[in-house]
């Protein structure tokens, strides 16, 4: 478990679409009540929690370029 309380080994983990094939990525999953977020190297280490607010405001950031994309 993670200090959130969260079990880091849930079965929808899922990576981005445009991830490349070198392992080094985020996963995420989610429940009603949170955003998980894990790496793929090291899935089993760290899981970190978010609101699912605030995760739609990150995501929405980063599909607007508000987050300083490199592309």
């Amino acid at each position: 478990m993670s200090p959130m309380g969260v079990e880091p080994f849930a079965e929808d983990w899922r990576k981005a679409s445009r991830s490349v094939n070198n392992g080094a990525c985020v996963e995420v999953s989610s429940t009603l009540a949170r955003v998980l977020v894990r790496d793929s190297v090291t899935p089993s280490v760290t899981v970190i929690a978010y609101a699912p607010e605030a995760w739609r405001g990150f995501i929405s950031s980063v599909k607007t370029g508000a987050c300083g994309s490199s592309r």
